[in-house]
C-alpha cells in the first residue's frame, strides 16, 4: 500500500499539504470489513519506479523552510515561513513589504533532517540563477535558461531538475539553502516569481519493489495497483513527448496481473495514457487527479458502496502511433490546424487504428438494455432499462450522421447528452435536446452558420463506437 497518493490534485504540479491519500481512503475500506496489509510496498515516491523529486517538505517531512526576499543592493524587503519548497507569488499576492519592482532574490534556507540514512538528491524547478547549498557546501551554482522555443509559462511549470546527490545519516540535522536570482530581463506573461526547492530521498531498486509488490499480491484476493503521471511528462508550458507512464510501472502491472488475476489498476493521469496491459487486469478505474477525498472516494468506489459513473471526454489510444493528430508544436509562433474539422474524436472515424477506449466511453456496476428510440423536432427520447441486480446511473449519448452529405462534415458527431438513474429491472426514459447548432455548418462567404437540410441518423449510444439504437430524421 502506498502512503501517499501521487497528484492528488488539480494537475500535474499540485502538492497540498493534507490529502486524503490511498492509505487514508483505505480506512474507509476497513470500516467496511476489508483487510489490507501489504508490507514492504513504500510511499508515492517510491511505488511510482520513475522516482520523482518533490517540493521540500510537501510530501518529504523533516525540511524547516524561510523565504528572505532581498533587492538589488541585498537589503532584506520581507521574509516568511515556507510551508514546502515551493514559491509561487502571482500577482499582488507577495509577503510584506515585497514588490516585484523591487524584488531581485530569493532565498529559501532552513534545516533538513532525514529519516533515512543513503543518498538523497537535491534540485530546483524554474528559470533563473541558483545556488544551491546542503550541509555546508555548495552542491550547485548556475543557470537554467529559457530557450528560443520554450514557452513563457515553463518558467513558472517546468520539470524539477537534479542538481546533486549528498550522503546523510538518518536524524542528523544539516542546514539548507536555495539562493534563486531572478532575470530582470524575462518577459513574464504576468507578474509573477515561481520556482521550487526539490528532494528525493534515498532509492530503493525498482526490481526488489517490483518483488515485493508480486509477493504481497500473491497472497491477496484482490490486488489494487495505482499508477500515475507525474509533473515530470503531465503539467502546464510544456508538451507531453509520449503517452506512456513514466519509470517501470508498467512492468509493475504486468508482474502483479500475472500472479493475482483480481488485479484492478487505478489509473492517476490527468489526459489519456499508453495502458498496454489493459487486457491482462481485471479492471481499470480512472481517478483523474481526484483532489484531497480521493482516498475516501477510492475506496467507495472500490468497495461498491458508490459506482464510478464518469465518460470519456478523450479518447484513448492503443499506442500514440494510433493518434491521428501528433505534432502539435508550433513553427515560428504559428501552428496550422490542418485536420480541419476533423478535431478530437471527430478524426478517429477516418483513422485506420481502433482506439483502446472511445469517446464517451465508461462502465458501471449495473448493466442496462435500450429499448427504444424516437426523435422529434428538436428532442430525441430513449427508453431503457437496468438489467442488472443493484441500482445504477446511465449516460445516454445521441449522435447524428448525414446520410448522404454534400460538405465536409465529420461522419458522426455528439449532438446531445443525459443522465438516468433506476434501480434493477426499472425501465425509464432520457430525453435529449437535439439544438439546431448540431446540424448547422459555418459558412465562410456569410461568416454564419447555415443549416444543412436532408436525411441524417439519430444514434443513441454508450460511447462513439457503442452504438445501441438508430432513427432516421429529415431536417
Amino acid at each position: 500500500q502506498a502512503e501517499d497518493l501521487a497528484l492528488p490534485l488539480g494537475e500535474g504540479r499540485a502538492s497540498p499539504r493534507a490529502p486524503v491519500g490511498v492509505v487514508l481512503g483505505e480506512q474507509r475500506a476497513r470500516d467496511l470489513g476489508l483487510e489490507q496489509d501489504v508490507p514492504g510496498v513504500h510511499g508515492a515516491d517510491r511505488a511510482d519506479p520513475s522516482e520523482e523529486l518533490t517540493p521540500a517538505g510537501s510530501v518529504s517531512p523533516g525540511f524547516t523552510l524561510r523565504a528572505r526576499c532581498r533587492d538589488a543592493s541585498g537589503a532584506v524587503l520581507g521574509e516568511g515561513s515556507l510551508p514546502n519548497g515551493q514559491v509561487q507569488w502571482i500577482g499582488d499576492d507577495l509577503p510584506a513589504g515585497v514588490t516585484h519592482e523591487a524584488l531581485a532574490s530569493i532565498e529559501v534556507t532552513g534545516t533538513f533532517t532525514p529519516r533515512e540514512s543513503g543518498e538523497h538528491s537535491f534540485g530546483t524547478r524554474g528559470l533563473g540563477a541558483f545556488t544551491l547549498t546542503v550541509g555546508g557546501e555548495t552542491v550547485y551554482d548556475g543557470v537554467q535558461a529559457m530557450g528560443p522555443e520554450t514557452d513563457p509559462f515553463e518558467a513558472f511549470f517546468g520539470s524539477p531538475v537534479e542538481r546533486a546527490k549528498v550522503t546523510l545519516t538518518a536524524g542528523e540535522t544539516v542546514d539548507v539553502s536555495l539562493l534563486h536570482t531572478l532575470d530582470k530581463e524575462f518577459a513574464a506573461p504576468l507578474p509573477a516569481v515561481m520556482f521550487s526547492f526539490v528532494h528525493l530521498g534515498p532509492r530503493r531498486d525498482p526490481d526488489e519493489l517490483i518483488a515485493e509488490a508480486v509477493e504481497a499480491a500473491r497472497a491477496a484476493d484482490t490486488a489494487v495497483v495505482v499508477v500515475a503521471t507525474t509533473e515530470r511528462v503531465e503539467s502546464e508550458g510544456f508538451d507531453r513527448k509520449d503517452l506512456a507512464l513514466p519509470g517501470r510501472q508498467d512492468d509493475l502491472v504486468r508482474a502483479v496481473a500475472a500472479v493475482n488475476p483480481n488485479t484492478v489498476v487505478v489509473v492517476n493521469a490527468g489526459s489519456p495514457v499508453e495502458l498496454p496491459w489493459r487486457e491482462e487486469v481485471a479492471a481499470i478505474l480512472l481517478g483523474w487527479f481526484p483532489g484531497q477525498e480521493g482516498g475516501a472516494a477510492l475506496a467507495d468506489v472500490l468497495t461498491g458502496a458508490e459506482e464510478p459513473g464518469g465518460r470519456l471526454p478523450t479518447t484513448w489510444p492503443v499506442t500514440l502511433a494510433d493518434v491521428p493528430v501528433t505534432e502539435t508544436t508550433p513553427t515560428g509562433g504559428r501552428l496550422d490546424y490542418t485536420e480541419g474539422v476533423f478535431v478530437g474524436y471527430r478524426a478517429w472515424d477516418r483513422a485506420a487504428a481502433v482506439p483502446a477506449y472511445a469517446f464517451g466511453h465508461g462502465l458501471g456496476y449495473t448493466t442496462w438494455s435500450y429499448d427504444a428510440l424516437a426523435a422529434g423536432p428538436g428532442t430525441a427520447t430513449v427508453r431503457l432499462t437496468n438489467t442488472g441486480d443493484r441500482a445504477g446511473r446511465e449516460v445516454v449519448q445521441v449522435y447524428l450522421a448525414p446520410v448522404d452529405d454534400t460538405v465536409e462534415r465529420p461522419a458522426r458527431w455528439l449532438a446531445g447528452f443525459a443522465s438516468v438513474e433506476a434501480g434493477p429491472g426499472e425501465t425509464v426514459e432520457a430525453r435529449i435536446t437535439l439544438p439546431r447548432r448540431a446540424f448547422e455548418i459555418w459558412d465562410e462567404e456569410k461568416n454564419g452558420w447555415t443549416l444543412v437540410h436532408g436525411g441524417y441518423e439519430v444514434v443513441a449510444a454508450r460511447s462513439l463506437t457503442d452504438a445501441r439504437l438508430t432513427v432516421t430524421v429529415e431536417i
